[in-house]
């Protein structure tokens, strides 16, 4: 995969005043919103320099990666792929999510690997299941706590659930272990905590989401209506967390559920609310300097930055939100999720090829459905075909969508769907 150097982004000057024989007032207005431009300006600019001086601070180095340049700000080309893990540690996150010392797991419960085409057409968001069977590779040592970082690696640790890399040995590992699983490389990584979803939420001023039916889970003492709700703060983590209260209660309905979470919050991204607000960004990159474990090549504030607005213009029916293609199984004595290797290779060839997706076997296992209420899932096959078309027996263009096997569940940020609680 190519990564082409960044180009300098031009330098915009603001347009002087021209002088002119204004009255008082009018001057008096003038000299107002003067003052107001340059108070945003200079607030601005602080906020950028916090984000620059708590972001330059190193980070975990990833396999593979020899150090990617870092681009200038709204310069960054080429494709990449980015690693988002949510741990379900309660280090550090307080009281509110029962007793750390008994709950603290270190377990990767959220595993995404984000894939931004070369041209930046389109998007590939691949959530792997929890409970997949991976094979670990060799994994760099995770850094100690004064943040050095031991020369060498762990040996393979064979055939595990792909939520024990995280614990196994830290970011860098769950990183090499999508890599060997995926054949992508992951250029950059961050993994994030309880309170930092919580912090993100409320950053980007919520989501709003629909659900088909309440969602009422004691576990994460979630309780929502059905309807339109806006996820803020804690309800926004509570929502993600939630495995009981939608679909049929596993975590394969806990990702379709999330689908819904990421669809509504790209459609808001993208809708120009976010984007074209660079305060906004440089908040959302001060959250993550301060609730975030990111890799080396993404705790710089240029780069994270640049790697947003490389969404930006990105039609939602391009981004494509999709489950790693797996079957329930049992192996070395466990029960868990054991890939689909064909149809798996299928999804990945396409993704790497940079094509645009086309899911055909709907959004899956139950945890989201069309906002008009309809099934997403395919209709069953009655035994009888329609005999095709003159036209329909051309071969598809080479250019147009990858028709996916219906074991790849997911769907598009353009498709409305609303969570299917259970409650």
């Amino acid at each position: 995969m190519s990564r082409r150097d960044a180009n300098e982004a031009p330098v915009r000057h603001g347009r002087q005043p021209r002088r002119s024989g204004l009255r008082t007032t009018a001057k008096v207005v003038i000299a107002s919103v003067a003052v107001l431009a340059l108070t945003v300006v200079g607030v601005a600019a602080w906020g950028v320099a916090d984000v620059f001086g708590r972001l330059d601070r190193g980070g975990v180095s990833l396999p593979g990666n020899s150090g990617q340049p870092i681009p200038d700000v709204n310069a960054i080309e080429g494709g990449f792929n980015l690693l988002l893990v949510g741990s379900d540690s309660r280090e550090g996150q307080g009281d509110g999510f029962g007793d750390p010392k008994q709950l603290t797991g270190q377990l990767n419960d959220v595993t995404i690997l984000v894939h931004i085409s070369e041209d930046h057409s389109n998007a590939t968001a691949i959530s792997i299941p929890r409970d997949t069977f991976v094979d670990v590779p060799a994994c760099p040592y995770p850094q100690d706590e004064d943040g050095t970082v031991p020369e060498g690696e762990q040996p393979p640790a064979g055939i595990q659930k792909v939520n024990r890399t995280l614990k196994h040995g830290g970011l860098g590992c769950t990183a090499a272990t999508v890599q060997e699983l995926t054949g992508l490389t992951v250029h950059y990584a961050g993994a994030i905590q309880f309170n930092g979803v919580t912090a993100m939420a409320n950053a980007i001023g919520g989501v709003e989401v629909c659900l088909s039916e309440p969602i009422v889970d004691p576990k994460t003492n979630l309780d929502l209506p059905a309807g339109d709700v806006t996820l803020k703060g804690e309800t926004a983590l509570q929502f993600l967390r939630t495995r009981y209260g939608v679909g049929d209660g596993s975590d394969l309905g806990r990702i379709s559920n999330q689908q819904v979470y990421m669809s509504a919050l790209m459609r808001k991204i993208l809708s120009g609310e976010t984007l074209s607000n660079p305060v906004k960004l440089y908040k959302l990159a001060n959250v993550a300097a301060d609730n975030m474990t990111l890799s080396t090549e993404l705790s710089n504030a240029n780069t994270m930055v640049s790697i947003a607005l490389a969404l930006k213009g990105m039609p939602t029916e391009n981004i494509t939100f999709v489950k790693y293609p797996t079957g329930s199984g049992m192996l070395n004595g466990q029960e868990g999720e054991i890939p689909v290797e064909a149809d798996a290779a299928a999804l990945l060839d396409a993704v790497k090829a940079d094509r645009s997706l086309s899911i055909t076997g709907g959004t899956g296992e139950y945890g989201a459905v069309p906002k008009d209420g309809d099934s997403t899932e395919p209709p069953a096959d009655d035994g009888e075909t329609t005999p095709p078309e003159d036209d329909a027996t051309a071969p598809p263009s080479a250019d147009g969508p990858v028709e996916l096997p219906d074991s790849v569940k997911g769907q598009t940020a353009a498709d409305e769907t609303c969570s299917n609680g259970n409650g």
